[in-house]
Formats: structure tokens, C-alpha cells, sequence
């Protein structure tokens, strides 16, 4: 079965420097209505087992627990928050969300400490409040997939992130290269990091989840910038995923993410993964150019 990725609308409470969605589609599109959420889900069952519900941020709409409600009585088998997770740090709030229906949250942390992660979202305050968040939803027995953006102002810090991660008590993390579209293609060069200047951090990170027994991943980091540990890419096991978007419908994300969100260059054309490897986010290559990439080599 498809995973269903419903964008609920684009309003949000941080306003992060990298977001890929960005301020254009913040204020060209307004939130759905929650009838027009109500038949998205509808309609989403009957292709669609598990659904994100993602935006903007979810967690600012009051009628959020009634659409949680509506699609656990759909019989969707997993319904996930993908939230920043500043409301949670209410737990009067996060039980709610709980009550309603929610199975697991994805929050977003993208520092160890308030200086990263408040610089980036713009918004003093968000760290201590999602930190909170994060904890809420474990006391309330959540399970917690955090997704931590790599940028040029945190990708030194993976490692200390990856620690406070384990001592949260979080299910998994994932490093997600940032993708440099939206607001992130507006501060591209304050934000977009160069592969090889992350690779040792994001190594290291890792390495603290694995000797912990959390499960980790990488996301948009190409096989080439993670040789012999290479089954930690995300992309392996990413879900087929339709996406509801803010007008527009995604049947098939894998094939877009793919043949348009990605890029492979010369460097790909010899690699051994070249089949199996996405490649970069290609506004990267267009800006760096492939001299980065090299090749995996066949042995044998």
C-alpha cells in the first residue's frame, strides 16, 4: 500500500531559513479547508494505508484532533504528525492529539542547543519548546522519528545533536540534507553546506545511534559520501508516497523525486550504485558542479 502525504496548508509558527516549501507558497496558498481534508482522506484510503499529515505546521489548525479522529475511524493503519513540534510541549495539547488517534510524530530538531536550532527557525523559544515536545510525546508512550535538516550552520553539531536524541528517548533520527528549494533556494549560500565538509559529522552522528540502538538514517546523501555504510540512506526504504499538495496531486513521488528532484552526473555514470543511487538534490551540482562525486568502483 501508498503512503499518503497530505499538506493540510502552509501557515506556520517557525519560519525556518531552509524551508523547502518557502514563503511563496506560504502566501500563494491558503489552508485547506476541513472539509476539503476530510475528502482528501477519503479519497486517499481507498489507495492509501498510513498518512502524514504535514504542511506548514498541522499542530496551529484547532480542527486537527477532529481530522485525526476522522482518519483513524477511516482505518488508516498509521497516522503521523510531521509538526515542529513547539505545540506539544503542551501536554494537555499532546494528549489530545494522542486521544484522537495519532500513532507516531515526526518533530523537527534541527541543533543541540537553543543558539542552532533558534537561529535557524527564526524563532526564539522553538528549541526549548520542541525539546519539551519531544518529551511529551514519549511520556504519552509516541513513538518519535525526528528529522534534523543539514545545513552549513549545524552540520559540525550532528554529533552532539545525535547524543541529546538518545538521552530523548527517540525511536530513530534522520539527517536530511537540505534541500535548496523554497526559502533554502532564497539563502542558498548562508544555508546549503558542501557534501564532503558533512560527511565526517554526519558519520560520527551515526555512529552515536547505532552504539545506542537507535535506529538512523541519512536522507539526500549520496551512496558515494557513504561508502560502507551505505544501507543508512533513507532512500532504500522510503515508502511509495502519494503526495497531496497545495493544488496539485503527486500519484507517484519516488519517480518525481527521482527523474526531477534528483540529479546524476558523469561521476555516476562508472559508480557501482549508479542504478541504486538517487544522486544530489540537483539545484546542488548546478550551483557546485560533480568534481565532488567520486565514483564507487566495482572490486572483484
Amino acid at each position: 500500500m501508498t503512503r499518503l502525504d497530505l499538506k493540510l496548508g502552509f501557515r506556520c509558527n517557525n519560519d525556518c531559513r531552509f524551508c523547502v516549501q518557502g514563503p511563496a507558497k506560504r502566501l500563494r496558498h491558503g489552508d485547506r479547508s476541513t472539509a476539503e481534508v476530510r475528502r482528501l482522506l477519503a479519497e486517499g484510503r481507498g489507495h492509501c494505508d498510513s498518512v502524514v499529515l504535514t504542511g506548514g505546521e498541522v499542530t496551529i489548525r484547532r480542527d486537527l484532533p477532529a481530522l485525526v479522529e476522522y482518519a483513524r475511524d477511516l482505518g488508516y493503519r498509521t497516522i503521523q504528525l510531521q509538526t515542529n513540534g513547539r505545540i506539544l510541549g503542551s501536554m494537555a495539547a499532546a494528549r489530545r492529539l494522542e486521544e484522537a488517534g495519532v500513532t507516531e510524530v515526526s518533530p523537527a530538531l534541527h541543533g543541540p542547543t537553543a543558539a542552532i536550532h533558534d537561529g535557524l527557525t527564526r524563532r526564539p523559544g522553538a528549541f526549548r519548546q520542541t525539546v519539551r515536545g519531544i518529551r511529551n510525546a514519549r511520556r504519552l508512550g509516541l513513538p518519535v522519528i525526528v528529522n534534523s535538516v543539514v545545513t552549513r550552520q549545524n552540520h559540525r553539531h550532528l554529533p552532539a545533536l545525535a547524543r541529546l536524541l538518545v538521552a530523548l528517548d527517540v525511536q530513530q533520527f534522520q539527517l536530511a540534507f537540505v534541500h535548496p528549494l523554497g526559502a533554502a533556494a532564497d539563502h542558498f549560500d548562508d544555508v546549503v553546506p558542501r557534501l564532503p565538509a558533512v560527511e565526517p559529522y554526519v558519520r560520527e552522528a551515526l555512529a552515536v545511534g547505532v552504539a545506542a540502538g537507535v535506529r538512523c538514517m541519512t536522507e539526500a546523501i549520496p551512496l558515494c559520501f557513504l561508502r560502507g555504510i551505505e544501507s543508512f540512506a533513507a532512500e532504500w526504504i522510503i515508502p511509495d508516497t502519494r503526495i497531496e499538495d497545495a493544488a496539485w496531486t503527486i500519484e507517484d513521488y519516488t519517480e518525481v523525486r527521482r527523474s526531477q528532484g534528483k540529479a546524476k552526473g558523469p561521476p555516476c555514470v562508472p559508480c557501482r550504485w549508479r542504478d541504486q543511487c538517487e544522486g544530489p538534490w540537483r539545484e546542488y551540482p548546478e550551483r557546485f558542479g560533480w568534481a565532488e562525486f567520486q565514483p564507487v568502483l566495482a572490486t572483484g
